[in-house]
């Protein structure tokens, strides 16, 4: 059985109209969005907010830019509520990203009579943080133009009157003060000089120095824009001190009269203060070493200091004070004995060492004839005391077993000298001198011996004339003469026969006279004189 015929369905197709319709609506669409700019409905847009405290002429759909090149547009602007500001919504394209948190808005016109404005954005630094869409800029970071409106309301007649005053005043000064103005150009050197001095302090010692002081200014200048209030206050309080001023002309007058004479005062001082900054630098810096070590000094003290502690505790220090109890008493006694020790004994011996002896000791000896025969310099007194010891330790050093090479042997010499009465002395060679001279009568000096030596009169010079002394040579047959040489003889008979006799020799020495009693040879006073050594 056949079954029926049964015809496909065709599928219908566009006719050319609706074709040529979707076609023109869709290269409208292309057109729009590629002219216009338009934002893509499906991306998420990149938006900022920034507060300004006034919008002025800004519109939705003003231009946001960049140098110049437009990177955005504004999408609304609503008053702050609370505030007298207003929240301006920006959406930024991909050619302004990114944005730093350190971002400024100027809000500036298109034409200074038109009234468009645009917001000129300066993306910050690349040094700060990145922001994130839905960022909010705060007042102190944005800016808003100036009116013409405003600089016109700025003129109201009280400013007007007071601009007229103030340039009256100071056309009036400046033709008074003529050739003290004229006068003052010569200072205008040394101060522009200075002014360049700071200016390039103002560079700064490190990179970014002035950028950061700019920074900074431009948050103080930020905090006087977001209070207004304090600014208008401050020149308000400016006119009540510059009312004041004008007030005290007179005394003002006179106290810059009293100026230049101030700074030729203080220009000095401060020469003196800058002077002194080096030195102190020098002791801070000599200082910085002692400071670092005080930390770990402390550190090591404080074991010292713990133990310390402990052994004043009532435990440590009755038991030491219980053992120091029985040596306390002895210790005040040995004080209250060691006073007078030191006051009647020590006090005064110090004082005669330190006032009498020690400047004595520094003096000077000139000897004319030693100094000048030995080219030796005048030299203090306490070298005369000690130059002996090298001779005398050079005298003995070599010696074999016959004694020491150098012997000392007493003689006469050819001259002979008397001394004082009853005695003399011989010599090999005449007596230049002596040195000093002395006193006459045989006078001692004059020492007070019952005196202290502190209080004793301090000498002052070494110096002194040379002179015979009181030694006389004696060579003409005196009776002194005779007794000694009738001395000597004896002496040297006596000793000669004794050598004989000791020998066995029955020689004899004639004119000897023996003593009596106990064989020794005659003394000087069984002679009649007195014989001493050789006088140098």
């Amino acid at each position: 059985m056949k079954l029926p015929f049964r015809k496909k369905k065709r599928r219908k197709r566009l006719s050319p109209l609706k074709a040529g319709a979707i076609g023109l609506v869709l290269l409208a669409i292309f057109l729009y969005f590629g002219f216009t700019k338009f934002a893509n409905p499906f991306a998420s847009p990149f938006t900022i907010h920034a507060i300004v405290p006034n919008a002025g002429g800004l519109r939705p759909d003003s231009f946001v830019r960049i140098a110049g090149v437009d990177v955005g547009t504004v999408t609304s602007v609503a008053p702050v509520e609370g505030k007298q500001a207003a929240d301006v919504t920006m959406q930024i394209q991909s050619n302004g990203l990114p944005i730093h948190n350190d971002a400024t808005f100027w809000i500036r016109p298109r034409l200074f009579v038109e009234g468009n404005f645009y917001v000129d954005l300066s993306p910050g630094s690349p040094s700060a943080p990145n922001v994130k869409s839905g960022y909010t800029f705060p007042v102190q970071q944005t800016r808003v133009p100036v009116q013409l409106d405003q600089l016109f309301d700025s003129l109201q007649a009280n400013t007007r009157q007071n601009l007229q005053t103030l340039l009256t005043a100071y056309g009036s000064a400046v033709k008074k003060a003529g050739p003290s103005f004229n006068r003052s150009i010569n200072y205008w050197l040394p101060a522009y000089e200075y002014t360049s001095i700071v200016t390039h302090d103002l560079l700064g010692e490190q990179p970014n120095d002035l950028s950061t002081y700019l920074a900074k200014q431009a948050v103080v200048s930020g905090a006087f824009d977001a209070h207004p209030q304090n600014l208008e206050n401050l020149i308000t309080d400016f006119n009540t001190t510059a009312n004041a001023f004008a007030r005290e002309n007179v005394a003002l007058q006179q106290t810059v009269a009293q100026l230049p004479r101030t700074l030729r005062i203080a220009m000095p001082a401060f020469n003196a203060l800058n002077a002194a900054f080096p030195p102190l630098r020098a002791l801070a810096r000599a200082l910085l070493p002692g400071v670092k070590t005080t930390g770990p000094t402390i550190d090591v003290s404080l074991p010292f200091i713990h133990q310390l502690r402990l052994l004043v505790e009532p435990s440590e220090l009755q038991g030491l004070a219980k053992d120091l109890s029985g040596t306390i008493p002895s210790l005040a006694k040995l004080t209250n004995q060691t006073i007078p020790l030191m006051r009647n004994e020590v006090r005064p011996a110090s004082s005669c060492v330190t006032n009498v002896i020690i400047p004595w000791s520094k003096l000077e000896i000139h000897d004319k004839h030693f100094n000048s025969s030995n080219g030796f310099p005048p030299h203090p007194a306490y070298l005369e005391v000690v130059q002996f010891l090298p001779g005398l330790a050079g005298e003995s050093r070599t010696f074999d077993a016959n004694g020491p090479y150098v012997r000392l042997l007493g003689n006469g010499g050819t001259f002979t000298y008397s001394l004082q009465p009853g005695q003399f002395g011989s010599s090999l060679s005449k007596i230049a001198g002596v040195q000093p001279v002395p006193p006459p009568g045989d006078r001692r000096p004059p020492l007070k011996e019952k005196v202290p030596c502190e209080t004793q009169p301090a000498i002052k010079s070494l110096k002194a004339p040379s002179g015979l002394g009181p030694q006389r040579m004696s060579t003409a047959s005196t009776p002194a003469t005779k007794a000694l040489g009738k001395s000597i003889t004896t002496v040297f008979n006596y000793e000669l026969d004794r050598l004989f006799q000791q020998q066995g020799s029955k020689l004899r020495v004639a004119g000897t006279h023996l003593p009596a009693s106990n064989g020794s040879a005659p003394s000087a006073s069984q002679t009649g004189t007195t014989s001493s050594g050789s006088g140098g």
